[in-house]
């Protein structure tokens, strides 16, 4: 059981592929349709059997989602605890960044897990796609350990804006076979239903360390099931019931592992500013322009929570 999915490397990613969307055309799409951000989020859980050895989870976790003019670059940080009814109580952290082209051609993903300070996990690969549209996972640690993604299956963010234009065009139920480098146990399949509409704005208590305009947007009630292709077992390993903004932003989550049950509550949002990918020279033919600078917006104060 894939406890170590509290990372939103899974929270937007579900949709089936579009291979016909190509090149520069899912590059403009991208970056207009997801708003590049950094966020940080309080985890608690919320719900247990009785049977569950694990009493307690509490814990927070930063997301950062930042493109460049030809690829998207995530960042995902835990520091989690861990209490048990039979074992000493456990600090869990966990760095995991991913690095994908907008062409979606290939993935690379970096992922070091540590417990109570000592290493115990260190995942490194690279996903590279072929001219039949599948898709071959290598890692490089552990040393030797290998995929195969079949036609159609997707990486993180080509899933995600996958998503976000079957949204917009009313589809509510989809699947995908998606890779994201979080594990040693490959591809998973993903299934997705996608809810009613929901005002965040009327029921959030923001405070001051979240950007409102980031999440002053369109938002939908998301439930997805994982089920991991390596494991035919007929019910999912774990499900998720996000609030996903047309933006990408996640403002809430809950997820649902069987034995407990945690919630991922936004406590602190911030804007990355996108980077101007056109290429078009300027009005004064690129020459240096001696009139008088532009006066910075006031920025908002900076908070603490955020790296």
């Amino acid at each position: 059981m894939r406890y170590n999915a509290l990372k939103p490397a899974l929270i937007l990613l579900l949709l089936t592929a579009a291979p016909a969307l190509a090149g520069e055309r899912l590059d403009r799409t991208a970056r207009e349709a997801l708003a590049p951000h950094k966020a940080i989020y309080t985890i608690e859980m919320i719900s247990r059997r009785s049977s569950s050895q694990i009493l307690n989870i509490h814990g927070q976790m930063y997301f950062s989602l930042q493109p460049s003019c030809e690829a998207w670059s995530t960042d995902h940080r835990f520091n989690l605890y861990y209490e048990y009814a039979d074992s000493a109580p456990m600090q869990i952290t966990s760095d995991f960044t991913t690095y994908e082209p907008m062409d979606g051609k290939s993935f690379d993903f970096n992922s070091r897990r540590r417990r109570d300070g000592e290493l115990y996990q260190e995942l490194r690969g690279k996903a590279v796609r072929d001219d039949r549209d599948a898709a071959t996972v290598t890692y490089s640690q552990p040393d030797g350990l290998t995929f195969d993604m079949p036609q159609g299956s997707l990486f993180p963010m080509a899933h995600t804006t996958e998503m976000m234009k079957n949204i917009r065009k009313g589809q509510r139920v989809f699947s995908a076979i998606v890779f994201d480098g979080s594990d040693e146990e490959g591809p998973i399949e993903i299934n997705t239903v996608v809810g009613k509409a929901v005002n965040v704005m009327a029921t959030l208590e923001p405070g001051p360390a979240i950007d409102t305009t980031l999440i002053n947007s369109p938002a939908r009630l998301v439930r997805m099931a994982f089920f991991p292709i390596a494991n035919a077992q007929p019910e999912a390993d774990y499900e998720m019931d996000v609030i996903l903004h047309d933006n990408g932003v996640i403002s809430d989550m809950t997820v649902d592992y069987g034995e407990f049950s945690v919630s991922q509550k936004l406590v602190a949002l911030e804007n990355i500013p996108a980077p101007s990918c056109d290429k078009k020279t300027p009005a004064n033919g690129g020459k240096h322009d001696k009139s008088e600078p532009a006066k910075d917006k006031p920025k908002r104060k900076p908070f603490s929570l955020i790296p």
